[in-house]
């Protein structure tokens, strides 16, 4: 998908359905900023009412860049990519990534479990790929089973799941 021109025709259109909506609001600004009603907007020094035209058209773009970060963001749950995203803005993959950096969900990949053979059993280390907290089932020589308790604290780090394997194993481990 390219960037959409559009023809002069609509480019006024345009132009003239956002002053439309401008008017309200900076009406609304420079009411709050002199104290004068709103239907008095016109009224006074013309660069303050200029610069009241542009604090309105600042908010605006505040929100159509709100806008379009959830537009980006809708269209990269349904599977858009960063390539497909920038070429709708006119933009490169990179820049889109840059200006949308949560628009596109991360493919979410875990290790492959790790094995321990300690004190005659053997420990399976895991990875949880949402979370990237480590866990870690057991099974010692004795023939007990062994997994964290519900209560205990996740594990940060692959080597501290192994720490903790590991004592179970020697826990339970034959004479």
């Amino acid at each position: 998908m390219s960037t959409p021109e559009i023809t002069p025709d609509e480019q006024s259109a345009l132009a003239a359905a956002l002053l439309d909506a401008l008017n309200p609001l900076a009406a609304a600004v420079r009411s709050r900023a002199t104290g004068q009603p709103e239907r008095r907007m016109w009224d006074g020094d013309p660069a303050e009412v200029a610069l009241s035209v542009l604090a309105a058209w600042k908010v605006v773009d505040t929100e159509v860049k709100r806008l379009a970060e959830t537009a980006a963001g809708t269209a990269g749950s349904y599977g858009a990519s960063y390539e497909q995203l920038g070429a709708a803005w006119g933009i490169t993959r990179q820049g889109a990534r840059k200006k949308w950096p949560d628009a596109v969900p991360r493919p979410s990949t875990a290790p492959d479990p790790v094995t321990l053979e300690l004190f005659d059993g053997e420990a399976e280390l895991t990875q949880d790929a949402a979370t990237g907290h480590w866990t870690w089932t057991a099974r010692a020589a004795d023939g007990s089973r062994g997994t964290p308790a519900p209560d205990a604290a996740p594990c940060t780090s692959r080597e501290e799941a192994a720490a903790y394997a590991g004592a179970y194993l020697r826990a339970f481990a034959r004479p």
